[in-house]
């Protein structure tokens, strides 16, 4: 099969699309013709040499495809080949096939395209995993989101609203926030001419919000604390500006505030497969009754994952960028 290789760690050019051996197909997991793969962040890292895949996952990076079942392994009921599915990885999605645990398998929801159900499974099972599992956004509550453009956060706006939170983001250009407002963001905070934690208090009557979802870090850090509600959750997904800094605990004392981090490649495939099936239940619903829709700004062929790399890292993108096979 062909795969996208980083033949060296550094710059988008360092990938290249190669001839490489097809993965071993395990007791348990299933193989997938890829149709299509999304990038994350988390890719880029690993080009750069950052961000080592897991101990067994494939070497390629991709943490999300979709395509069509080839093979089904030992142990496996539910999956058959020939089911259009779209799943999570700990790597390899970058490739025209793929093996994954079957519990990490998702069928494409009802109504979107196979390509475009590559969209979903990384953004989904962070999203549910972070803001639902652990903080425990409920509606009626207030929920702001850093990057509110990017592929978690174009999802993120959209199930909050979906399960009634009045949902705040921030971006870095009026178009960023036109396109959050249009999935149904409730204020749009530009970072780069507005201070967020004052922005916040005014809008919630002093409180702060309930829930934060960051990536940013380290400079965003106190800031997000100082714009939580009594009660309070900071869930930290990413370390964009740093990931050192220096807080006042005080400020976590007397809000009763509760700071959670978290990634998703390295978690147990146990742990993965119980977040797969709550997103199933939870998350699969609201995408087939059109609640939640893919937001894909760019589709490019997998030969050109290098171009797709540039553009993520240039942050012009509002949503997914997909690699297409």
């Amino acid at each position: 099969m062909k795969a996208v290789v980083i033949t060296t760690p550094g710059d988008p050019e360092v990938l290249r699309l190669q001839e490489v051996e097809d993965p071993k197909l395990e007791d348990g997991h299933v193989l997938v013709r890829v149709a299509a793969t999304a990038l994350n962040r988390a890719d880029t890292l690993q080009r750069r040499g950052m961000y080592p895949p897991p101990k067994g996952a494939s070497e390629y990076p991709g943490l999300e495809c979709s395509g069509t079942i080839e093979a089904v392994g030992k142990g496996v009921s539910r999956w058959k080949v020939g089911d259009q599915v779209c799943a999570l990885l700990a790597g390899g999605g970058y490739a025209e096939k793929v093996a994954v645990p079957a519990g990490q398998v998702l069928p494409v929801p009802a109504g979107i395209s196979l390509k475009d159900a590559a969209s979903f499974p990384e953004v989904a099972c962070t999203v549910w995993s972070t803001v639902f599992m652990m903080s425990h956004l409920s509606a009626g509550e207030t929920f702001l989101i850093h990057g509110g453009s990017s592929g978690i956060g174009t999802f993120a706006i959209q199930i909050a609203k979906y399960y009634g939170a009045r949902v705040f983001v921030t971006a870095g250009s009026e178009e960023k926030l036109a396109a959050c407002k249009d999935l149904g963001a409730d204020v749009c905070i530009n970072y780069k001419t507005e201070d967020f934690v004052a922005r916040v208090k005014e809008e919630t009557a002093g409180k702060g919000v309930d829930v934060i979802l960051d990536c940013v870090g380290a400079s965003y850090f106190q800031r997000n604390l100082d714009s939580l509600n009594l009660d309070g959750r900071l869930f930290i997904i990413g370390t964009q500006s740093g990931a050192v800094t220096q807080v006042d605990l005080r400020s976590i004392l007397a809000r009763r505030l509760t700071v959670q981090a978290a990634g998703l490649r390295t978690r147990s495939p146990e742990n993965k497969d119980a977040i797969v099936d709550e997103v199933e239940k939870k998350v699969w619903p609201a995408i087939e009754q059109g609640k939640v829709k893919p937001v894909v700004y760019k589709y490019l062929p997998l030969a050109e994952a290098a171009e797709g790399h540039r553009l993520m890292e240039s942050s012009k993108h509002v949503g997914k960028i997909l690699l297409v096979t």
